[in-house]
């Protein structure tokens, strides 16, 4: 996840600056570079979760199971890299906002993905790709709860024809395709369950950090670095609690293979998270929105190919209706365009 979604417009400029110009040098050589970076990383991102959480491991076919470790692995590398980043570009390290306040985001952060990667066990990464556009609602109703946020018409109908289309490709899965976890019946509501806190948490997480950090000077880096330090401390502390990580240590001792991909996937994860920031920062919410949702889109289909997804007829229509909203609301955003306001954070926190 993006720790830096979830702020208005003028709040990110303050934080990075002025996006590029389009008559900048390099541009099309920057923006070409970023349409292929984001996607790439997240792309391997996403499918690296899927292998880990739905694919077996050995001749016994063992299921890795601790979700929970992997947002240590992840959030303890991105940690490192942010802090090496401060260090080599001499920025202090001092925190900026009070520790509690960092503490407060890490903790939503930390229940959001561990439902993603638990859902993961039940429901097929493209039900869990196109779930994840429906979080518009969960963001309109923690944003107008928490920061007394108003929306207009166009982002009502654009938030109802996304969660219709993401509904219609949960509720009408082809047959065949069944969690390796549980029954059909069994996985589809574990599944939904786990999406809803998944979506929740994360609507949360966006407007929480929102409401925490603004009006403190805060370089970006400064809040990656303390909001994922605490995640590791955090997380490492409810692997100890719950028994998991001798565990998931051991599983990884016993299936190098699996030891691999939990190292790539906390690498692309690392990767994606700066390209995804360094993107904002150069382009803007409106060009990143666009990327990540093109990303979603191959990303499904690539799931499809490489792990055998089928889709029904009914799938296809509702894949449809979310990405011909997602395109439609970006069209109208580049012809108006506003203040960003908050509904962006969509995208950007879909790279967790």
């Amino acid at each position: 996840m993006c720790v830096c979604c979830g702020r208005d417009h003028e709040y990110t400029r303050h934080i990075w600056g002025p996006s590029v110009s389009a008559k900048s040098p390099n541009h099309c050589l920057k923006l070409a570079t970023y349409w292929i970076g984001c996607p790439l990383f997240t792309l391997n991102h996403f499918l690296l979760q899927e292998k880990i959480m739905r694919v077996p491991y050995g001749e016994n076919k063992e299921y890795f199971k601790y979700s929970l470790f992997l947002v240590f692995c992840n959030r303890i590398l991105t940690s490192a890299v942010s802090g090496a980043i401060m260090l080599a570009s001499k920025k202090s390290l001092d925190p900026a906002a009070p520790i509690y306040k960092y503490c407060g985001v890490s903790i939503s952060n930390i229940l959001t993905t561990t439902c993603q990667y638990e859902a993961l066990k039940y429901v097929s990464f493209p039900v869990q790709t196109l779930a994840k556009c429906a979080k518009m609602i969960p963001v309109m109703v923690w944003s107008t709860l928490i920061m007394q946020k108003r929306y207009n018409g166009k982002d009502y109908l654009f938030a109802v024809l996304v969660t219709v289309g993401c509904s219609l490709f949960i509720l009408y899965p082809a047959s065949t395709d069944i969690s390796p976890y549980n029954t059909e019946r069994e996985s589809t509501v574990w599944g939904v369950l786990l999406m809803i806190g998944y979506l929740g948490f994360d609507g949360f997480t966006s407007t929480f950090q929102d409401k925490l950090f603004k009006g403190y000077d805060m370089e970006i880096h400064n809040q990656i670095f303390y909001t994922t330090t605490c995640s590791c401390l955090l997380s490492l502390t409810g692997l100890i609690v719950q028994g998991h990580l001798i565990s998931a240590v051991d599983f990884m001792f016993r299936h190098q293979d699996c030891f691999y991909d939990v190292a790539i996937l906390s690498t692309v994860a690392t990767a994606s998270q700066f390209f995804i920031s360094y993107t904002i920062r150069t382009f803007g919410a409106l060009t990143f929105a666009t990327i990540m949702t093109t990303r979603q889109l191959v990303s499904i289909l690539l799931s499809c190919a490489w792990f055998s997804h089928p889709l029904s007829w009914i799938q296809w229509i509702g894949a449809a209706v979310v990405f011909g909203a997602l395109y439609t609301k970006s069209f109208f955003k580049s012809k108006r365009r506003k203040p960003w306001n908050g509904l962006d954070a969509n995208s950007a926190s879909n790279n967790s």
